[in-house]
């Protein structure tokens, strides 16, 4: 956040700035989704859902899953959130007494952690590396699991990594969970957004988990703030609760939007926009090589490169700083990310245009030889 406020700082004084920092895509809403939320707004359709969700939007989403993943979810074991950040402070609520362990990788999603210390958790930083494509692996689970923990939290494909869990090490981990009396959680946030690989959705192989998922990646809807989690039928009535404390529903306009989400002239949207994301890792990730940033393991999805920078520094909130300040390209340090040697690591998001990367590029490489 320093360097997207520093960032817009130059921009106000009129510099010209490449956000390579932002993990948010660069694509608008899909018109068939802003015209179901604008029907909804003339239509008055304005007060409170229920606290689960629309029932219609919680049938199109199991829907989604026996369409694109051959997987049957009753509609009544889907949770309509405010965002995949609703359903992971719904999930650590649900899950974790205070004073339990939540065991995640490191790097990682930074905000995973906050949600388990303000529900009174203690997150249990496991360091991974490119031997386990920077996830964490079942061995993992088996060695950091003890008798204070209540959950483990993977994500696949991953923020800062891009990289994949395959669906063995899945399956495998949730066995773990399940014999340890735990719960396995799967942030599945960056589904649809997978270039190379299996992106099969862990309830294909295990239904006692938490799998938490979002409109605001694949589908494009990231200021709607709407998201979703599927949850054991144990846990319904639970989580029926904590929503109605934490904040009643999801936003009512986003929901009536999100049901034009699966329509074919919208999937067909998406995913022309996919293939414009792969085209833009396959044209960053050989020139981030060839400028010396060490990436032993290919993103296999989401938007980012989680790359090595210690040919170059050996600080890497320094190097970012220094790149805006002086190439105006604004990239994020590894800090962002965990304690597993932050220094050594920046990640590029490529949630920008082949030609604003390509001149991003330019000014790295321009930097560099400077």
């Amino acid at each position: 956040m320093e360097i997207l406020a520093r960032a817009r700082d130059l921009e106000a004084q009129g510099r010209d700035i490449v956000h390579m920092e932002i993990g948010e895509p660069d694509f608008p809403t899909p018109e068939p989704i802003r015209r179901a939320g604008i029907a909804a707004l003339e239509k008055g359709e304005l007060f409170y859902t229920p606290a689960l969700g629309l029932p219609e939007l919680r049938r199109g989403i199991a829907d989604f899953y026996r369409q694109r993943y051959g997987v049957v979810v009753s509609p009544a074991r889907i949770i309509i959130t405010t965002g995949a950040s609703g359903a992971l402070m719904l999930a650590c609520a649900a899950l974790v007494e205070i004073g339990e362990e939540v065991i995640l990788a490191d790097p990682g999603y930074p905000a995973n952690r906050q949600f388990v210390r303000v529900m009174g958790g203690v997150p249990r930083a496991v360091p991974v590396d490119a031997s386990s494509a920077y996830q964490l692996a079942p061995d993992h689970l088996e060695r950091a699991w003890g008798e204070r923990t209540a959950a483990a939290l993977v994500a696949s494909p991953s923020n800062p990594t891009g990289t994949l869990v395959s669906a063995e090490r899945l399956a495998a981990m949730a066995q773990i969970a399940r014999a340890r009396g735990g719960t396995l959680i799967v942030d599945e946030i960056y589904h649809g957004l997978v270039y190379e690989g299996d992106a099969r959705t862990v309830l294909a192989l295990a239904d006692d988990v938490l799998v938490i998922n979002s409109f605001s990646k694949y589908f494009n809807m990231t200021g709607w703030r709407l998201g979703w989690m599927v949850v054991p039928e144990s846990y319904i009535a639970s989580i029926d609760r904590l929503s109605q404390n934490l904040y009643l529903a999801a936003p009512t306009t986003a929901q009536y939007a999100g049901l034009a989400a699966f329509l074919p002239e919208t999937l067909a949207i998406l995913d022309e926009r996919v293939r414009e994301f792969k085209a833009r890792r396959d044209y960053l990730l050989p020139e981030l090589r060839r400028l010396g940033f060490d990436i032993p393991v290919t993103p296999q999805g989401a938007f980012y490169i989680y790359a090595g920078c210690s040919k170059h520094t050996d600080d890497s909130f320094a190097f970012a700083r220094d790149l805006l300040d002086h190439a105006g390209v604004a990239i994020a340090p590894g800090d962002d990310f965990g304690a597993n040697e932050p220094h050594k690591y920046v990640r590029f998001a490529y949630t920008n245009s082949m030609e604003r990367l390509k001149e991003g590029v330019h000014r790295i490489a321009r930097f560099l030889r400077q």
